[in-house]
C-alpha cells in the first residue's frame, strides 16, 4: 500500500517559546519512526499547500482569521499560558490547516491508499473562535468540513491523550461528522465527558470516552469493539480521519496514560475498518517525548501500510473498563 507523506519545512519556523513542549524537534521525531517502522519505500511525498480562506471559513469565522493574521504576521505575541506565536506561526499554520485537504486531493486522484499528515502547530483543541492550546487553526476540522461539503459522511477518531474540544465544538451539531474521542480524564482542557453526545441535527454524533490515567491498550481496543465500531457502523462513514496523537504514550511527559507503540499499532489497524483504502487520512497532533513519538510513529505507519511493526509489547490491565460499560450503557448497545 502507498501511504502519501505530507510534511514541510516551515512548519519548523513556527517556535511556541524557549522550553515549550511542542518544538520543531518533533517533526524530526516523526520523521526518524518513519525509518523505524520501515515503510519508507511505501511512502509517496504529497506537497501540502496553504488553506484558502474558503476552506478555512468552513471551520473559522472571518474575524477570527483576521485577528490572529494580524498577531503573527505583527511579530506575534502570547494567546494564553500555553499557547504563543511569532511573526513565521502563520504560514505554518496555513500549511498545516491545508495539509488534509491536499492529501485528500491526492487520494482523490488515486496518487495512495492513506495518507499522513506530519504538521505542526497541532489543530485540535483550536475551536472556531479561540486558538489555544498549542493549536492556532484547528488542522483535521478543516479537512473533515471540506469533506461534509461534498456530501461525504466523515468520521473523526481523535487517540490523542487531550480532549480534542475544539473538533468537538466545530462539528457538535452537525449531523455529517461523527466525532469520537478516547482521552485521559480528568485533564486539559476540561472537556469530553460521556454525556457529551452533540445537540441538535448533530445529536448522537459525538462519542466520548474520558479514560482513567494509567489505562492501557486492553481498554482501548475494548471501547473498539463494544461501542465505537457499533456506533461506526451505524453512522455508515465514507471517510476516516484520525486526529493521530502520541501523547497517550506512558512515557509523554504531560500525561500519565499508559500506551505504548505496539498500542498503537493494534489501535490504528482497527480504525482501518471504518473505512476503505483511498479515504484514510491522518494528521499528527501531539506527543512529547521525542523517544515514543519516534516509536509510535513507527508503528503507526507500519499499520497504515498493513503491516505489523511494534517497537514495544502491547500493554494490558490497567483501569478503564468501567468507563467502557458505561458508555454501553449510555449508548444503549448490547
Amino acid at each position: 500500500m502507498a501511504i502519501l507523506f505530507s510534511t514541510h519545512p516551515k512548519y519548523l519556523d513556527h517556535l511556541a517559546g524557549a522550553g515549550h513542549p511542542e518544538r520543531p524537534a518533533r517533526l524530526e521525531a516523526v520523521l526518524a519512526g518513519a525509518g523505524l517502522g520501515r515503510v519508507d519505500d511505501a511512502l509517496v511525498a504529497c506537497e501540502p499547500r496553504p488553506a484558502r480562506r474558503d476552506e478555512l471559513e468552513r471551520v473559522h469565522p472571518a474575524a477570527f482569521l483576521d485577528a490572529l493574521e494580524g498577531l503573527c504576521l505583527g511579530g506575534g505575541g502570547r494567546i494564553d499560558e500555553d499557547t504563543s506565536v511569532i511573526a513565521s506561526s502563520w504560514e505554518a499554520a496555513l500549511l498545516g490547516a491545508g495539509a488534509g485537504v491536499a492529501a485528500i486531493e491526492a487520494l482523490d486522484a488515486g496518487a495512495g491508499d492513506a495518507a499522513f499528515c506530519a504538521v505542526r502547530p497541532p489543530g485540535h483543541h483550536a475551536t472556531p473562535t479561540r486558538a489555544m492550546g498549542f493549536c492556532l487553526l484547528n488542522n483535521v476540522a478543516v479537512a473533515a468540513a471540506a469533506l461534509a461539503e461534498r456530501g461525504e459522511r466523515v468520521v473523526i477518531v481523535d487517540i490523542d491523550a487531550h480532549h480534542g474540544n475544539g473538533t468537538q465544538d466545530a462539528f457538535y451539531a452537525d449531523p455529517r461528522v461523527l466525532y469520537v474521542s478516547l482521552h485521559e480524564y480528568p485533564l486539559y482542557p476540561g472537556t469530553g465527558r460521556l454525556t457529551e453526545q452533540g445537540r441538535g441535527d448533530g445529536a448522537g454524533t459525538t462519542l466520548n470516552l474520558p479514560l482513567p490515567a494509567g489505562a492501557t491498550g486492553d481498554v482501548y481496543l475494548a471501547a473498539l469493539d463494544e461501542i465505537i465500531d457499533p456506533v461506526v457502523e451505524g453512522f455508515a462513514p465514507t471517510w476516516l480521519l484520525v486526529s493521530a496523537g502520541f501523547d497517550a504514550h506512558r512515557r509523554d511527559p504531560l500525561t500519565g496514560l499508559g500506551l505504548t507503540s505496539g498500542d498503537f499499532a493494534a489501535i490504528t489497524t482497527h480504525l482501518m475498518r471504518y473505512a476503505p483504502a483511498g479515504r484514510r487520512l491522518a494528521m499528527l497532533e501531539g506527543g512529547y517525548d521525542l523517544q515514543a513519538l519516534a516509536d509510535s510513529t513507527a508503528a503507526f505507519l507500519a499499520a497504515l501500510e498493513g503491516r505489523a511493526v511494534e517497537p514495544e509489547r502491547p500493554t494490558s490491565g490497567g483501569p478503564g473498563m468501567a468507563v467502557v460499560r458505561a458508555a454501553t450503557e449510555l449508548w444503549g448497545i448490547g
